[in-house]
């Protein structure tokens, strides 16, 4: 478990010009009667895990803007949306079954954070931020599957000091993918919100929110 003066120390190791800044006060808090430590651990793996997905999506949006995949995306034969649309145009013309399946993937790959894998302790509870479990049980028991971090465990010999760079390089550059695909986004739908990408930035009319937009709603 982590405390606020960890958490004041940490701001220090990652942008030593801003330091620790706070301003609503989260890192006092108490969410839901767990304590202030467990609402500390939540807040960090929050942060690590957004930090996360916003890199991925950062990398996709750039990736697709400009690739895809020359194989079939569907059974029937149908290609990949084309790479002279907007990435969330993309996304809008992908099937509702594909879109399902990835909400599948990502619902079970929650569960299984959330559960420790069986294993860990619940990041509330002591378990380092951001430590996704392995996967041995479900191989133990299911299927072979590879750890979704280090699968061929190259990190064992890695030493304590670069581990623990890496890791705040890590946590910088997913508040920097945070605010670059966010920036991203707000582009393309308010044309001129972000003067730095005029020119790089294409109009889209459609819900960035919505990612079932006219394929499935509980209306």
């Amino acid at each position: 478990s982590e405390s606020k003066s960890d958490l004041q120390a940490l701001a220090k190791k990652l942008n030593p010009t801003v330091g620790y800044y706070d301003p609503l006060e989260l890192s006092d808090g108490d969410f839901w009667g767990i304590g202030n430590e467990a609402t500390i651990g939540f807040l960090r793996q929050s942060e690590i895990k957004h930090g996360r997905v916003a890199m991925a999506a950062f990398v996709g949006y750039c990736v697709q803007s400009n690739f895809h995949f020359p194989w079939p995306q569907t059974l029937a034969g149908d290609p990949f949306p084309d790479v002279n649309l907007l990435p969330e145009a993309q996304w809008d013309a992908c099937p509702v079954a594909a879109k399902w399946q990835i909400f599948v993937v990502i619902s079970f790959l929650e569960v299984w954070d959330e559960s420790g894998g069986g294993d860990l302790p619940h990041y509330t509870n002591g378990r380092q931020p951001g430590k996704f479990p392995s996967f041995q049980l479900f191989r133990d028991n299911i299927h072979p599957i590879l750890d979704l971090y280090d699968p061929f465990q190259r990190s064992k010999k890695m030493g304590a000091e670069l581990k623990e760079r890496r890791l705040t390089m890590e946590i910088n550059n997913g508040r920097l993918a945070m605010l670059g695909i966010m920036g991203f986004l707000v582009a393309d739908t308010i044309p001129g919100s972000v003067p730095a990408l005029d020119g790089v930035a294409s109009p889209y009319s459609g819900q960035v929110m919505n990612p079932f937009e006219g394929q499935f709603s509980y209306l």
